[in-house]
């Protein structure tokens, strides 16, 4: 099963950590719901995917497989909740898929990344400078540097660029 981990960074490297004075743009939304509605599903984090929920109701995912991944929440009604990475995985190979998105929550990202279990990066670059976020963290036990290939790069719009590469 491929694994691809998708992310919103900001111009100076973080996350892009949204809040009512800096939502999301609008293209990186609507280029992440086309991504999961092509793997016909996500992996999320219990605090992303808690995010994401807003006002409730299914929306654009009614039909994609979303798994979250907690150690905590134990049951939300029609979301399959695992407590690991490669359960997730496992969960959506069983089910057919032969793709997995990681969708979100550096801590998720950085647990994909740490094991090993990433096949290719999708970054969206948003137009903005944050002070303080999150980052992608290397297991430094395994490696402090890891090579990875362009596969492609473009705009998607409102000074959004994305980057697409596969990890060597």
């Amino acid at each position: 099963m491929k694994s691809i981990l998708w992310a919103t960074l900001t111009a100076n490297g973080n996350y892009a950590q949204s809040s009512p004075e800096n939502p999301p743009k609008k293209e990186a939304l609507d280029d992440f719901a086309a991504h999961a509605k092509t793997a016909g599903n996500f992996i999320v984090g219990r605090r992303t995917f808690e995010g994401m929920r807003g006002s409730g109701g299914a929306g654009p995912f009614a039909d994609i497989d979303i798994v979250v991944v907690s150690k905590s929440v134990k049951e939300i009604p029609g979301i399959k909740i695992v407590e690991s990475p490669q359960e997730a995985l496992n969960y959506l190979q069983g089910k057919g898929h032969q793709t997995a998105l990681i969708a979100g929550g550096a801590d998720l990202h950085n647990a994909f990344i740490g094991q090993g279990i990433i096949d290719e990066l999708i970054f969206n670059i948003a137009p903005v400078l944050e002070g303080k976020g999150l980052n992608l963290l290397l297991d430094t036990e395994h490696y402090q540097y890891k090579d990875v290939e362009l596969l492609d790069s473009k705009s998607l719009g409102s000074g959004v660029v994305q980057l697409h590469y596969a990890i060597s």
